[in-house]
Order: C-alpha cells, then structure tokens, then sequence
C-alpha cells in the first residue's frame, strides 16, 4: 500500500473519506503548503493475551500481625546496623 498525501483544506472537505482509509490500515501524510507536518496512522491491534482483571485475586492474601508496629522489637534494630570498617 502507498501512503496517500493531502493537504490540510482537503482533509478538512473530505474527512471521513480519509478516516476511512485509515480504518482500512492505510496511512495518511497531511502537508501544510505541500510540507509534511503529521500523519494518520491506524491503531495497532493488541493480540489477546493475559488480561488479569483488577480484584481477580480478592481473598488469596492473609495478613497476619499488625502493620502498624515494626517486625521485630526496637531491641533488635541495632544487630542490623551494617559496621563499617575505616
């Protein structure tokens, strides 16, 4: 398929003829004073694949504890410091 070129005022007269072309897969360069400025192109269809829903995996989750307080008690937080050696 070539690529169809139109100017501005032809696009605007004949719109829906140029859509349908896009539709159809073609593209289409829009010149402004015979120069390129944009180009209509067709969405690319997404191949259907995994769609995970929002909420598909509603109740597979337990939360245990509460995770407000920390894990471990505020004792504990200075084994996990990281010594440094100079």
């Amino acid at each position: 398929m070539t690529m169809k070129t139109v100017n501005i005022a032809k696009l605007k007269n004949n719109f829906s003829k140029f859509l349908a072309l896009v539709e159809k897969g073609e593209e289409v360069r829009i010149c402004k004073r015979n120069i390129a400025i944009a180009k209509l192109t067709p969405i690319q269809k997404h191949e259907k694949g995994n769609h995970t829903k929002l909420g598909c995996g509603l109740g597979s989750v337990e939360i245990k504890g509460n995770l407000t307080e920390p894990m471990i008690p505020f004792e504990d937080w200075e084994m996990l410091k990281v010594e440094t050696t100079s």
